[in-house]
Formats: C-alpha cells, sequence, structure tokens
C-alpha cells in the first residue's frame, strides 16, 4: 500500500487522518523563495513552525511526522540556518524530514550530515539541477527516501501541467534510478476518486507501475478550512477507504497498467491542449 501524507498542522485534523489511516503527518514549514518561484500558482503555502510539530507529535501515536524545513540556507538577521532549523524539528519530534529545492550534492550532503542521523533524510527532487545531480545524490549515504515535486520540477523545465512529467519520460527516468538503488521513492499528489484533473483512479495506478510506494494527499482530497470536523471525519473515513480498496485492485491485477498508462497519456493531451 501506498504510505500517504497530509499536509496539516491543526491536531484535530490530524487525529482524523490517523484514524482513516494516513501513515504521516505533512508539517511544511517551506517560505524561503517559495512565492517567487510559484507566483500566481494556486499551490500550498502553509509557513508552519517547529511549535506545530511538537503540537501534531503529541496530538498522534502512530503515525509519522514529517517536516519539510527551508532549502539550504546560513543564517541572516531574516532566520536561522539550515542546522538551527534541522535542530529544532528534531528536538520538537520530528520522524522525517525534507530538503526541497536541492541543486547540487553538496547541499543534500550538508542535510545529511546536519540531521546526523536523528530522522529520516528526505530530499525532494523539484529542480532540473536536481534531475542532473541525481546520480551523484543518489550515491551519498544518509539518504533514505526521495520525493519527486511536479509543481516545482514542471515549472523549471517549462511544462503547461505538472502531470507531463509523467508521460515526457521524466518520471520513467527518475523512477529506473530510485528502483535500481532500492530506494523508496514518490511523487506528485492524489486526490480522492473521481477528483482532480487527471483523477486519482488514473494516478494511482501509475505509481504501481513505476513502484512508487509514497503519495500527498492533495488539497483536493480534503480542503479542511472549507469544512467543519464531522465534514472532514467524513472525508477521511469515506476518501481513504476508497483509495485503499483501489490500491487492492491495483495490487491483485484488477487494474490493467498499461491500458490505464495509455489513457493517461491520452487524458494529459487533452489537458494541456485546453490549457493553449
Amino acid at each position: 500500500m501506498l504510505k500517504l501524507m497530509y499536509i496539516t498542522n491543526d491536531p484535530s485534523v490530524a487525529k482524523i487522518a490517523e484514524k482513516a489511516g494516513v501513515d504521516r503527518i505533512f508539517i511544511d514549514m517551506e517560505y524561503i523563495g517559495k512565492d517567487l518561484r510559484q507566483g500566481g500558482m494556486d499551490t500550498v503555502k502553509c509557513r508552519h513552525t517547529p511549535s506545530d510539530v511538537k503540537v501534531i507529535k503529541e496530538a498522534t501515536s502512530s503515525c509519522e511526522i514529517m517536516v519539510r524545513v527551508n532549502p539550504i540556507h546560513d543564517k541572516t538577521d531574516a532566520y536561522n540556518s539550515t542546522e538551527d532549523e534541522i535542530n529544532e524539528v528534531v528536538q520538537a519530534g520530528a520522524d522525517v524530514i525534507m530538503l526541497p529545492y536541492f541543486k547540487t550534492p553538496l547541499e543534500v550532503e550538508r542535510f545529511v550530515k546536519a540531521v546526523n542521523g536523528r530522522a529520516k533524510v528526505f530530499p525532494l527532487v523539484e529542480t532540473p539541477e536536481a534531475v542532473d545531480c541525481l546520480d551523484e545524490v543518489l550515491k551519498i549515504e544518509g539518504v533514505d527516501e526521495i520525493y519527486v515535486g511536479l509543481n516545482d520540477l514542471s515549472i523549471g523545465y517549462g511544462k503547461k501541467f505538472m502531470f507531463e512529467l509523467l508521460t515526457d519520460g521524466t518520471l520513467e527516468r527518475l523512477a529506473e534510478k530510485f528502483r535500481e538503488k532500492r530506494i523508496p521513492f514518490g511523487f506528485g499528489g492524489i486526490a480522492s476518486l473521481g477528483k482532480g484533473m487527471l483523477p486519482a483512479e488514473r494516478v494511482i495506478p501509475e505509481h504501481y507501475r513505476l513502484g512508487s510506494t509514497i503519495a500527498i494527499l492533495s488539497r483536493s482530497f480534503c480542503n479542511c478550512q472549507k469544512l467543519n470536523l464531522n465534514e472532514i471525519e467524513n472525508a477521511f473515513g469515506v476518501g481513504i477507504k476508497e483509495l485503499r480498496d483501489f490500491e487492492l485492485k491495483c495490487q491483485s491485477g484488477g487494474i490493467d497498467l498499461i491500458e490505464n498508462r495509455k489513457k493517461v497519456e491520452t487524458i494529459i493531451k487533452q489537458i494541456v491542449e485546453n490549457i493553449g
């Protein structure tokens, strides 16, 4: 089954997600440079803090707490260094720490050294430069898992739709490298069944075809800002069960992965054409 992650700093929502079967609660502290590179995009920008990590850690019991810190940076008058951030989130209870927007192996090495085995290291491949140096990154000891961030990577490659990376060969090549190194990996985001420009029932089989084992539940899976707790609980309870039941079909051969791939290509081509 896919390891499912959900972004929230609300302890009530975290408890609901955990109960429904979400594997990781995702605390998102990244903000440095994000508004500039994603300007105009309807993406999630959270500005969570180390205190959120502690609150969510105390509110949950079985799921992992994953924290995305800022890209590698030194201390300035405006913010602490990467090392300071990592120390803060480790002390607050982080189980997994994600490094966003890296461009060189040296950044990953610095990150691994700063974590120093105190949490899992989870680099986020979301720049063309990260793709170019990936072979060197995958040689670094201490990289536990890896994720492909489709939003920023598609921007970097000048794509119109982030899931174009599923059909232009980019994810195929990356997935092959990850499988060769036996490093668990994931990509993109998934909505609930029947939702999203590229519906979850098309995306999930691609995870299985490529060997991906990790996925973020997108905002369209459950937009908690627009729902009360009862509605959120229902959305997670129903939505996660539907996803898991669909995964069982993928595992048992009930979904033709090759035929699904062809349909994905057709859908993405049409979306890109409509974008113009």
